[in-house]
C-alpha cells in the first residue's frame, strides 16, 4: 500500500515507517520538526531512513538515500494548501497520524499550539482524506482521554468525557471529529489509545529518559505523587505490530449498533477505538527500581505530590485488541527497560 505516516520523525513514527518500509509498503512521511524536545534526535530518526537533514527542505518531497519505497516532507499540518497539495499529488490508500503537539502539562502553559497542531491540523488532514479517496484513516490517541475515570481496566466502552488537560481534550476532539467524518462520508477511521510507550529512541521528555539521564549523572529525579502511582507502560515494538495490524483491517461499522444504548467505542459508522496498552500495569516505585537494576546505580529520589493533568493509575482492557485483531502487546518492562537503556548508553557515547 502507498500509506502517509505524519509525525515520521517522532519516537512512534520513527518505529512505525521503519516497520512499514521493511514489509515492501510505499511510504512517505511527514513531519514538521518542531523544538519541542531535543531537534537532533528527530533528525538521527530520519537518518537511519536515509534522509540527510541537509537536503530537506520545507514542503519538498526528498528519497531516501538507503530505501526505494521512503521519501520524506517537511510540512506542518496546518498548512493546508500544502497538505491538499501532497494528497492530491501521491494519491495515498492509507493515512496513519501519528503529528501531533504532545505532552500533558506543556499544553497547560501553551495552549494554543495544541489547538493549531491537535485541532487545525487534524480538520486539514480529515478534509484531505475526504476529498482524496484514502481508504482508511489511522490516528493516535492516548489515554489522557480518560481523565477523571476511575474504574480499572480502562475501557474504550466507557464513556470519557471528563478530560483533565487540554491536551486530553485535544485527543478526544480528535476522536469526535473522525466519528463525525466516518458518519458523514463513510470513511473508515481508527482511533488508539497508546499507554505510556517507552522503547530505545523514546522522548526526552518522558520517564524513562529523564529518569535515566538523571541516575547517570549522579542528579535526583522526580517521583510525583510520592511514587504512588502506577501506569500500563507499553513497549514501542507492541505499539507498532499493533499499529500495522489496525492499517491492515479497516473497520466497517457495526449493523446491531444501538443509539438508545451507545457503546462509545463504535458506530454503525465505520469507525472504532482501541487501547493498546500492556495490560499489566506498573507501579512507579517498581518501574524505577528496574532502572536502578540496569544501571547498576541507585536513584536519589526527591518525593512529590501530584502535578496538575496527572492521573494517579493507567491501566488498559484490550479485550477488543484481543478479540478482533488476535493481538495483546506482551512485552516485559524488564526486557524492555534493558533495551531502551542499551540504546540510550549506545547513543549518547556516539552522539
Amino acid at each position: 500500500m502507498k500509506i502517509l505516516v505524519t509525525g515520521t520523525a517522532g519516537f512512534i513514527g520513527f518505529h512505525l515507517s521503519r516497520k512499514l518500509i521493511e514489509r515492501g509498503d510505499e511510504v512517505v512521511g511527514l513531519d514538521c520538526i518542531n523544538s519541542y524536545y531535543d531537534v537532533n534526535i528527530k533528525y538521527d530518526r530520519l537518518k537511519l531512513k536515509g534522509i540527510n537533514k541537509d537536503h530537506i527542505e520545507y514542503s519538498k518531497i526528498i528519497q531516501s538515500e538507503i530505501h526505494n519505497n521512503y521519501r520524506f516532507i517537511k510540512l506542518k499540518l496546518e498548512d493546508k494548501e500544502q497538505i491538499d497539495k501532497l494528497f492530491k499529488e501521491e494519491k495515498f490508500d492509507v493515512v496513519c497520524n501519528l503529528a501531533a503537539q504532545a505532552g500533558v502539562r506543556y499544553s497547560i502553559t501553551n495552549p494554543y499550539a495544541y489547538i493549531e497542531s491537535n485541532i487545525i491540523g487534524y480538520i486539514n488532514i480529515l478534509e484531505a482524506v475526504r476529498h482524496n479517496n484514502v481508504k482508511h484513516l489511522v490516528y493516535a490517541s492516548s489515554s489522557s482521554v480518560y481523565g477523571l475515570n476511575e474504574t480499572m481496566p480502562l475501557s474504550t466502552h466507557h464513556n470519557v468525557d471528563h478530560p483533565i488537560s487540554l491536551y486530553a481534550a485535544s485527543k478526544k476532539s480528535n476522536e469526535l471529529m473522525a466519528h463525525t467524518y466516518s458518519h458523514l462520508y463513510n470513511i473508515p477511521t481508527t482511533g488508539l489509545r497508546f499507554f505510556t510507550v517507552y522503547g530505545p529512541w523514546g522522548r526526552p521528555d518522558m520517564a524513562l529518559f529523564i529518569f535515566t539521564k538523571a541516575i547517570l549523572n549522579n542528579q535526583p529525579i522526580n517521583v510525583f505523587n510520592y511514587g504512588n502511582m502506577i501506569r500500563d507502560f507499553t513497549y514501542v515494538d507492541d505499539i507498532v505490530n499493533g499499529i500495522v495490524r489496525v492499517i491492515d483491517n479497516k473497520p466497517e461499522g457495526k449493523k446491531d449498533w444501538s443509539g438508545k444504548n451507545p457503546d462509545p467505542s463504535s458506530s454503525k459508522a465505520p469507525y472504532k477505538i482501541y487501547n493498546i496498552g500492556n495490560n499489566n500495569p506498573v507501579k512507579l516505585m517498581d518501574f524505577i527500581t528496574e532502572i536502578e537494576k540496569k544501571l547498576g546505580k541507585v536513584a536519589e529520589k526527591q518525593m512529590l505530590p501530584m502535578q496538575d493533568g496527572d492521573v494517579p493509575a493507567t491501566s488498559a482492557d484490550v479485550t477488543d485488541l484481543v478479540t478482533d485483531l488476535n493481538y495483546k502487546p506482551n512485552t516485559s518492562i524488564q526486557y524492555g527497560i534493558d533495551k531502551f537503556i542499551d540504546w540510550y548508553l549506545d547513543y549518547f557515547k556516539t552522539n
